[in-house]
């Protein structure tokens, strides 16, 4: 009888908690909006490539207040916000602004489960925007400022038995900062968009034990046909053995180990499978860390064998290659904003959506435009086979632009303390992304936003990575150096620079516009590049377009980014809806001409 009465509360419990929740604000959603589950938000593993069996999922709802700068924790909170959704955003259900004069303050309880006692147990957040400071139990365990990038706390020695008390304070000044925010503005307009502040990725916690794997680094070499794999322990002796075994599903085809702290070589079988956009094949891991004979830790993980590179072609052109073949790179521009979520997707599977309809029209490439997304969708983007341009998020001032030509001025210089965040922030960004391997080119700067030291920021970038290519500002102030040039164009592509030492690709192009007025965040006041009326006007001008490109690519395109996956707020220039709910063009008509041109090099 009493589990009956236990089940009934738990039950009732959860309705309620349902009942006091509901999205913010009369704005456009989504259909996975009616989908959330308050009990179980984004339930899925937030790190798929590190992953352990054991974990906590903290989404849900938590106490909020808005406070002043500099004030103390508060003694009562405002009401309720849905985490990880950006307080300004419908979902959160609050869709309120906080500005750089005000801080917020999170709090909820937590129990560890008991099998854990005997374990360090981990906090983690998947992104908070933008400096945030954690308590546990009125102990401080840490600080992070970042708005893009994971970081986490070994929160142990501040736990105690039963239940647990967990405060967040966020400030983030959006454009009134250096930081790097991309298209957040306080004042939205045109192709800026609202802000996002606080915890907008997954927080969670995960045991481990006192010896434990803290990040791994997997570097495919098809070349040689090795895989490298670092693996970082918290606490590394001489004697602890990492072993790794590399697996074609549940099969064991390859396997490797080191002692020493030195990195694993897998020297894979003959003839390994290479992932590509058609073949998105991926291999297995398995990490297992060992001292002496006894094993304390061990992650999964997964690898792909493939190679981006550079080549003269036998007219001398400079071309993008994959494993070794030319290969034109081809995809629109994707800024990841959603209506109800904002910088989050309501759900994993609409997380995935986007990517799935990129690959329904024929593109094999996305450009990720100044933003950095949840580990996941990398994860989709590895699975689906989709190579990916990865911008850093701008910010800070601009300096002069000359947008058709080589730049010959003097870049404006930023603080100090703007350069030193720039480059501690990018970096996290690419030891974030480095294992994921559709994570193709680094983009250190969009156009003259926040442009500073270009050549020595990419130089950096390139010895930092040399796996991959990097594109030092797409479409902005050009200097000769990197694999790239990046020309932006709108609204038809124009070939109006070349560089024959480097890749020529065409960074932005299109954006052709419709206000579909039944799917619009705004109904008055709407803004594309140019504007079309129907799902056959706004077709017939892309297939125009794409035909223009054609011979473009045979004279010295090696890629081309087409905006944009869908609109954003008043923009109107997507492939598809805000919503997700109308693809606003001939899906067939373009799919067929779009894997036309990513063939054209073949």
């Amino acid at each position: 009888m009493r589990t009956k009465v236990t089940v009934f509360f738990a039950l009732f419990f959860a309705l309620s908690l349902s009942a006091q929740w509901k999205p913010a604000g009369d704005k456009l959603k989504t259909r996975w909006a009616s989908q959330i589950d308050v009990n179980n938000v984004l339930s899925e593993y937030p790190r798929p490539i590190m992953e352990r069996s054991e974990w906590q999922n903290l989404n849900g709802l938590w106490n909020y207040a808005i406070l002043p700068v500099g004030k103390q924790k508060p003694a009562s909170f405002d009401g309720e916000i849905l985490v990880p959704f950006a307080i300004e955003s419908s979902l959160s259900g609050v869709q309120k602004r906080i500005g750089r004069d005000n801080e917020l303050w999170y709090q909820r309880e937590f129990n560890v489960p008991d099998k854990w006692k005997n374990n360090k147990v981990l906090l983690h957040f998947g992104a908070v925007d933008w400096k945030a400071d954690v308590w546990v139990n009125d102990i401080k365990v840490g600080q992070h400022s970042g708005g893009y990038t994971p970081f986490s706390f070994d929160i142990t020695p501040a736990l105690k038995k039963g239940a647990n008390s967990l405060v967040v304070k966020v400030w983030d000044p959006t454009d009134q900062g250096y930081q790097p925010r991309g298209k957040q503005v306080n004042n939205p307009q045109g192709i800026w968009y609202t802000p996002v502040t606080g915890i907008w990725q997954t927080v969670w916690l995960e045991p481990v034990s006192e010896k434990y794997i803290e990040n791994i680094k997997i570097t495919p070499d098809i070349d040689k046909n090795i895989i490298t794999i670092e693996a970082f322990i918290n606490e590394i002796s001489s004697s602890d053995r990492v072993e790794v075994k590399v697996m074609d599903g549940s099969r064991v085809v390859a396997t490797g180990q080191s002692i020493n702290n030195q990195p694993v070589e897998v020297f894979m079988p003959a003839n390994p499978t290479l992932w590509s956009p058609d073949n998105p094949f991926l291999y297995n891991l398995e990490v297992t860390v060992l001292s002496g004979t006894k094993q304390v830790d061990k992650v999964k993980s997964y690898a792909a064998m493939r190679k981006y590179s550079t080549k003269r072609d036998d007219k001398g052109i400079v071309r993008l290659q994959l494993n070794n073949k030319d290969f034109f790179q081809f995809g629109p521009l994707d800024q990841g904003w959603w209506p109800d979520g904002l910088y989050t997707a309501p759900t994993d599977e609409a997380l995935k959506y986007d990517i799935v309809k990129t690959k329904d029209l024929g593109f094999n490439m996305i450009r990720k435009h100044v933003k950095v997304e949840p580990a996941r969708w990398y994860m989709h983007c590895d699975q689906l086979g989709m190579i990916v341009w990865q911008d850093m998020p701008s910010g800070d001032r601009s300096p002069e632009w000359q947008m058709r030509q080589y730049f010959t001025g003097v870049e404006r210089l930023r603080s100090p303390e703007s350069e030193a965040n720039y480059r501690k922030e990018w970096k996290e960004v690419i030891d974030y992304l480095y294992s994921y391997p559709s994570v193709g080119v680094w983009v250190p700067f969009n156009e003259a936003w926040g442009q500073f030291k270009t050549q020595e920021i990419t130089e950096w970038t390139k010895q930092y990575d040399p796996s991959r290519l990097v594109n030092p500002a797409s479409g902005g102030n050009h200097y000769p150096v990197g694999d790239i040039l990046d020309l932006h164009q709108y609204p038809a592509p124009v070939l109006y620079l070349y560089d024959a030492q480097r890749a020529t690709v065409l960074g932005e192009y299109g954006g052709i516009g419709w206000a579909n007025k039944e799917h619009l965040w705004e109904p008055n006041r709407n803004w594309g590049y140019v504007q079309f009326n129907s799902e056959k006007e706004v077709t017939d001008e892309y297939v125009k377009y794409a035909e223009e490109l054609k011979p473009l690519i045979r004279q010295g395109f090696s890629a081309a980014v087409y905006t944009q996956t869908t609109d954003v707020e008043i923009e109107v220039n997507g492939l598809i809806t805000y919503d997700r709910a109308v693809v606003k063009v001939d899906e067939e008509r373009v799919a067929k001409v779009n894997r036309e041109i990513c063939r054209i090099l073949e």
